[in-house]
């Protein structure tokens, strides 16, 4: 039964296959593997594969397995710990570090029967909206391997994408899950901050929040039930939901009121005409449905927001390079990483203590300013990208001279996203059309805090209205 086609459906349907024996789990994971051995050469989408650990473990699932996932091949982004496996943050200074024990996402996604079958590329760091590190080759967009899947999460885009796996884990620090989503027409969520644990190694985290890609709003609601909740030692938590996600997928949403901003928070950020024309289809099918559609111009150009942002996120950045170094047990250096790398790392050395904790209590009081004047909307639409994919080097992040200017045309990019990691609120990509130019264009949802259920609501209301799943890559697809 195993074909080509069998790892661009439902994880759900993947899953009854196996229970009920009409497809055995290491048949499907050794689908999984062969596509990864055979296409990835091309994408660029994995760092490391084992498939004999893949197939071993898939062995041990049986029929009837409890488990909702059991025998379901996923990816890991390579920043999270798999027990085993390295931990190279697409590096050089990590080396070939190997922890002995799973992130909390990993534990929680192997509990629910997945098989881990790689870890997935990004960019050195995770800094960059592109895929391109020098210590591995570039990962490269299934619909056009001359441009980018996106970043930070852009080897699980890619892998997705190009039906390598079904679903794949991704992380968001400043659109690192939707922005991928949006460039390789798939499902991206940013949960609310606090919602998915960072156990064992931090009790929470100002920007990042963990989540996966799929093809399906309905999978993304299902694994978040599965990677969501409080874990012994969290310093910050989100409220847990009245019922589970992936019910709310199931009904209605009702009337809403919904904002329509394409004004990008970077004033220097222009808006390309498909990415305006995706949010302006969205906004026409969403008044056919019956909510009330309003344009609106958020304050969110602020001039001091970007530098403030800047200092958080380059904190965040250190903070990895730190880590690294300690993995390492000696200092950085020039020679360990890229030119872009560095020069944040310098940046902040400069930075005092009270600054940066200056910077961080004025970032907050700005983000409670946006989060009050987007209160009145149930959701806000707007463009996922102002760009579309770029074309794979176009950033010059290891240039000497250019590395800064390669960090602000990646703001430039991808300028919708970033605010809500500062905000913490869910917002979601959602890949509604495909472009005049044949890329796949997104739209992004922003929900209240909290408010995950309302956005999966209407994301699956918007997928049953013009549904998107079966579309995909035909190169890829025909493989």
């Amino acid at each position: 039964m195993a074909d080509a086609d069998l790892l661009f459906r439902p994880v759900d349907e993947l899953a009854a296959l196996v229970r009920s024996g009409d497809l055995a789990a290491r048949e499907l994971v050794e689908l999984s593997v062969r596509r990864i051995e055979a296409l990835d050469p091309q994408l660029g989408a994995f760092i490391d594969v084992d498939g004999e650990r893949a197939l071993a473990e898939a062995g041990d699932v049986g029929r009837d397995d409890a488990r909702p996932f059991a025998g379901v091949p996923i990816a890991i982004k390579n920043n999270r710990a798999v027990a085993g496996w390295r931990l190279t943050m697409a590096c050089d200074l990590m080396g070939d570090f190997t922890p002995a024990a799973d992130h909390n996402v990993v534990r929680r996604l192997r509990a629910a029967g997945f098989v881990v079958v790689g870890t997935t590329n990004l960019p050195e760091y995770g800094i960059q909206p592109v895929t391109e590190p020098r210590r591995f080759p570039p990962s490269r967009n299934p619909w056009d391997t001359g441009r980018t899947p996106g970043g930070s999460s852009g080897g699980s885009a890619a892998a997705v994408a190009a039906g390598l796996v079904p679903v794949a884990h991704a992380n968001d620090g400043g659109g690192s899950t939707r922005i991928p989503a949006a460039c390789c027409g798939l499902v991206g969520l940013k949960p609310q901050r606090g919602r998915i644990s960072l156990a064992p190694d931090l009790g929470d985290h100002p920007l990042v929040q963990d989540g996966v890609l799929t093809r399906t709003v309905a999978e993304t609601a299902r694994l978040l039930d599965v990677m969501a909740g409080y874990e012994v030692g969290d310093a910050t938590w989100a409220p847990p939901p009245a019922e589970p996600f992936a019910n709310a997928v199931l009904r209605e949403p009702g009337r809403l009121r919904i904002g329509v901003a394409v004004n990008p928070p970077l004033p220097d950020a222009a808006v390309d005409p498909i990415c305006l024309d995706a949010v302006a289809n969205t906004a026409a099918l969403l008044d056919e449905l019956g909510h009330e559609v309003v344009e609106i111009e958020p304050s969110w150009t602020n001039p001091a927001l970007l530098p403030l942002f800047s200092i958080e996120f380059m904190g965040a950045v250190a903070l990895s390079i730190g880590y690294s170094a300690l993995i390492a047990g000696r200092e950085p250096r020039r020679e360990d990483m890229q030119a872009l790398s560095w020069e944040i790392f310098q940046r902040t050395r400069t930075v005092s203590g009270l600054e940066v904790t200056g910077a961080h209590a004025q970032l907050q009081a700005l983000m409670r300013a946006i989060v009050a004047e987007l209160d009145p909307y149930d959701v806000v639409l707007t463009p996922a990208l102002a760009q579309r994919p770029l074309a794979i080097g176009q950033l010059e992040h290891d240039h000497e001279e250019r590395s800064m200017e390669a960090f602000a045309g990646g703001g430039r990019f991808t300028p919708f996203t970033a605010a809500l990691n500062g905000t913490g609120q869910p917002a979601i990509s959602l890949p509604v059309e495909i472009g005049a130019d044949g890329l796949p264009a997104g739209v992004q949802l922003i929900g209240r805090p909290a408010g995950e259920d309302l956005l999966l609501c209407l994301g699956a209301q918007i997928e049953r209205a013009r549904p998107w799943a079966d579309r995909r890559p035909d190169r890829w697809a025909a493989s």
